[in-house]
C-alpha cells in the first residue's frame, strides 16, 4: 500500500500529539477515531480531519477504510483492543507500555504474526536519529561500558489530587497505572535496547495505597517513583524515575575510553561526550571537556516511530528486521518492569490470570 490509512483509540495529550505527527509523516493518514462517546470521537477527529468516528470497537475493526490502529487507551486496555484488531486484520501501533506484563505482550506479538500484521510499540525516543547516535557512540567510542544510569522524574499535578482520595485513572492499578508504567518505561527501553535483557533486577520503590480500594482487593498499592539497578555482570545500569518531582540531572553511559551524557531520555537530545585525556589519570571533574555529538530530533519526533511502522507495514525489508528488534526490547523491558513491580508489591490483574 502506498499510504496507511490509520484510526486511533483515546483522546488523550499522547493521541493529540500522533495526530500532529501522522499530519507530517509521509505515507501515512488519520481517517478514523475512536472513543467510547461518539460526540467526542467527532469532535477530536474533525480537529485533525479525520472522515470516520466510531464509539463501537466491532466497527472499528471491521471498517475497510481503516489498515492500522493507533491505541492510545489506558494501559491496561491495550493488550485486549490490540488482539481485537489484530484478529480483524488491523495492523496495531500500541502506546507504550505495551501492555500490562510480559505474558500480555507476547501473546499480542504471537498473533499479529500468526495473522501476518505488524505490531509495534510506540516508543518515540527508540526511533529518533539522536538514539541510533547513542547507540553509534556506545558502540564505537566508549569501549568496555561499565555503568549506566537513565533518569526521568517529572512532578504531576495530579498527585494533589491522588493524596486527597481521588483514584485517577495513570494512578489505578486496574488500569496498569502507576509511576514506572507512565514514566520509568522511558529509563527502562533505552537501557534494554542498549544492552539487552539483564541477569537481574533489583528494585526500591515509594508507594501508596490505592485511594478506595476494597479490603479485599488484590491489587491496593500503586508506585509513586522508584530506584532500580540492573546487572549484566560486565556492567551495572541504574534507573531512577517518578511523578513525584522534576529530575534535572541528564543521562550516561559510562566506559574505559569515555562516557556520554544527553537530555530529555523521553527524546534525547544534547548529546555530549567525555573522553579523559592522559590516560585515566585523576582529575578533578570540574576540569572535564564535553564534546557536542552532532544529531538532529525533529520538531514533531513522533513522525519518526510513525515512518518506522508505516514502512514495517509496507513489508521494507530494513522495516521488518527493526520490528523483531523492538519486539525483543519490548518484551525484554516488560520482563524488567514486571521484576520491578513484584519486589514493590504493585499487582496488576493481568498479573493474576
Amino acid at each position: 500500500m502506498d499510504t496507511v490509512r490509520f484510526a486511533t483509540i483515546g483522546t488523550s495529550g499522547i493521541c493529540e500529539q500522533f495526530c500532529q505527527a501522522l499530519a507530517e509523516a509521509p505515507g501515512a493518514e488519520l481517517v478514523g477515531t475512536y472513543s467510547r462517546d461518539l460526540a467526542r470521537a467527532r469532535s477530536f477527529g474533525e480537529r485533525f480531519g479525520a472522515r470516520l468516528f466510531f464509539d463501537d470497537l466491532d466497527v472499528l475493526a471491521a471498517c475497510d477504510e481503516v489498515d492500522a490502529v493507533y491505541v492510545a487507551s489506558p494501559n491496561g486496555a491495550h493488550a485486549s483492543q490490540a488482539l481485537r484488531m489484530i484478529e480483524a486484520g488491523k495492523h496495531v501501533l500500541v502506546e507504550k507500555a505495551f501492555a500490562a506484563n510480559e505474558r500480555e505482550a507476547r501473546g499480542v506479538f504471537e498473533a499479529a504474526r500468526a495473522a501476518g500484521v505488524v505490531a509495534l510499540e510506540a516508543v518515540r525516543s527508540l526511533h529518533v536519529p539522536s538514539f541510533a547516535r547513542i547507540e553509534h557512540v556506545v558502540a564505537e567510542d566508549l569501549g568496555q561500558v561499565r555503568k549506566a544510569t537513565m533518569r526521568f522524574s517529572k512532578v504531576t499535578s495530579r498527585m494533589a489530587r491522588l493524596l486527597a482520595g481521588e483514584r485517577l485513572n495513570i494512578f489505578d492499578p486496574a488500569l496498569a497505572g502507576g509511576a514506572l508504567m507512565d514514566i520509568g518505561v522511558y529509563c527502562v527501553e533505552p537501557a534494554v535496547a542498549l544492552f539487552g535483557r539483564p541477569a537481574e533486577v533489583r528494585a526500591f520503590s515509594v508507594t501508596t495505597p490505592v485511594p478506595g480500594s476494597a479490603p479485599d482487593d488484590p491489587c491496593p498499592v500503586i508506585d509513586l517513583a522508584g530506584e532500580a539497578l540492573l546487572d549484566y555482570g560486565d556492567k551495572i545500569v541504574s534507573l531512577s524515575y517518578g511523578k513525584t518531582s522534576d529530575d534535572v540531572i541528564g543521562s550516561q553511559v559510562e566506559g574505559e575510553r569515555g562516557t556520554l551524557v544527553w537530555d530529555a531520555i523521553s527524546c534525547p537530545v544534547n548529546l555530549r561526550l567525555h573522553e579523559p585525556e592522559g590516560g585515566g589519570q585523576v582529575f578533578r571533574m570540574g576540569e572535564a571537556q564535553l564534546r557536542p555529538v552532532e544529531t538532529s530530533v525533529p520538531e514533531k519526533d513522533m513522525v519518526c516511530e510513525i515512518e518506522d511502522f508505516a514502512a514495517a507495514v509496507r513489508g521494507e525489508r530494513e522495516a521488518l528486521e527493526r520490528r523483531d528488534r523492538f519486539e525483543r526490547v519490548t518484551l525484554d523491558s516488560l520482563y524488567v518492569m514486571d521484576r520491578i513491580r513484584m519486589q514493590a508489591g504493585v499487582r496488576f490483574p493481568a498479573d493474576l490470570a
